[in-house]
């Protein structure tokens, strides 16, 4: 696991973090680490895999990672931003993003949430018919129109994925306006036809779990849709797609893939109208920007056995990695073990729990995973945890959230850590809990 380009990587900037007391045994028992060169080369290589020749703004899904420096980050590398809520619009707004460069998804918008969209430039994506007509009313009470793109979401119902909680386009989905229901497609077209503003088209398909055949087929239902909706009103009424995000990551080891250019070489075979430049094209992108691109590391406290079992009880547990612990056969992570000066740790594997400071039995990050014995005042390094995982922390027994240190390595090799989010203290506790 530490052999690879990228493990090597991993294993220097551990090893620097525990120098600088990043990490520390008494004062630093948990951090995250999100490597910033890796993120600058993962946006440069999906902004290259789609045609110079198509309108691309390619939107992050701030849900992903919601860290504001993190967001600046990404903002300064060319990205828009996605946002499906109040919070992640105003962090969004606080790292710099323009507004008419934010797409604002949710399928619970409020009439406030709308009224700011629509007074900011917004794009926004309406979930519902429901939504739109609430849309209606705000725009018909507007003494000057919005600035705002505004589309609708459709369900194409292409059918679910590996990992069900991860698939939206399944027939029952929560998200969209189902495609195939009886009237659906008669009420789609006319609520375009009535409406000049409404221009855009949003799909998703899903994320971890779902094939790349099974998204660029419900992109492609998506078009479809697009192309009948200007036909029958004999205008461009349609002028963008938001194609969503979704690319699934490769948590079994260090190699990226499937890559962003496999992804448009599927679109291209399953949506070619797509790529040929008739749309303006969206992207949001997450989990496949970050997700590699970080690492979590934790301190052992304890070990023991128990029923023959060895365990690990690390400082890392659901509260950083809630659906690893929650829903461990589709969210496995690889795991690494190292010395307490953050060298990889040697010896025969052996099957051992990890387990987290959580106080319930299910807060385990693996079970029976063979590494070498683990001692306390070990590290264990919980991989590819750069999205979803400690900046979007579960605050179970009020355990604090960890710091995140952003990390670059300089051309001769020197490392540099940037705080992205502080460790909360105690009283940071307190005062989040009302005390």
């Amino acid at each position: 696991m530490t052999n690879s380009p990228a493990g090597e990587r991993r294993q220097r900037i551990l090893r620097a973090a525990v120098q600088e007391r990043l990490l520390d045994p008494d004062n630093a028992l948990l951090a995250a680490f999100i490597d910033l060169d890796g993120v600058e080369e993962s946006v440069a290589a999906l902004h290259k895999a789609f045609p110079a020749s198509v309108d691309v703004l390619h939107t992050f899904a701030a849900k992903a990672n919601c860290l504001v420096p993190v967001l600046n980050e990404l903002r300064t590398l060319g990205m828009g931003c996605e946002v499906a809520s109040p919070g992640e619009l105003a962090q969004a707004l606080a790292a710099g993003f323009a507004a008419e460069r934010i797409v604002f998804d949710s399928p619970a918008k409020t009439r406030r949430d709308l009224h700011q969209a629509l007074q900011l430039g917004v794009a926004v994506n309406a979930d519902n018919f429901q939504e739109l007509a609430r849309i209606d009313e705000i725009l018909a009470a507007r003494s000057s129109p919005s600035a705002s793109r505004i589309g609708l979401r459709v369900n194409p119902q292409v059918g679910r994925g590996g990992i069900a909680a991860m698939s939206t386009a399944t027939a029952t989905s929560k998200f969209g306006i189902p495609l195939e229901d009886a009237g659906s497609r008669r009420r789609l077209i006319a609520a375009y036809r009535d409406r000049p503003w409404l221009s855009w088209i949003h799909a998703h398909v899903g994320s971890q779990g779902c094939p790349l055949e099974l998204i660029a087929e419900g992109i492609a239902k998506a078009v479809v849709l697009a192309d009948e909706v200007n036909t029958t009103c004999g205008r461009r009424q349609v002028t963008g797609i938001d194609i969503g995000g979704g690319l699934p990551v490769n948590f079994a080891d260090d190699e990226t893939a499937p890559g962003f250019d496999e992804y448009v070489a599927c679109l291209q075979t399953h949506a070619p109208a797509l790529l040929r430049g008739g749309y303006q094209i969206v992207t949001e992108f997450g989990r496949s920007l970050l997700a590699k691109n970080g690492f979590t590391a934790a301190f052992v406290e304890y070990t023991k056995t128990s029923g023959g079992r060895r365990i690990a009880i690390t400082h890392a547990g659901a509260q950083v990695a809630a659906r690893t612990v929650f829903m461990p056969e589709s969210w496995p992570l690889r795991i690494t073990a190292h010395d307490p000066d953050g060298a990889v740790k040697h010896g025969e594997p052996v099957p051992q729990d990890i387990a987290g400071p959580c106080c319930f039995a299910g807060d385990l990050l693996a079970q029976a995973r063979p590494l070498p014995t683990l001692a306390p005042g070990d590290i264990v390094a919980l991989l590819d945890t750069g999205a979803y995982y400690s900046s979007t922390p579960f605050h179970y027994n009020s355990l604090p959230e960890p710091a995140v240190h952003g990390v670059r390595i300089t051309p001769d090799g020197h490392i540099h850590f940037q705080p992205l989010r502080r460790a909360e203290t105690v009283l940071n506790v307190l005062t989040r809990t009302g005390g």
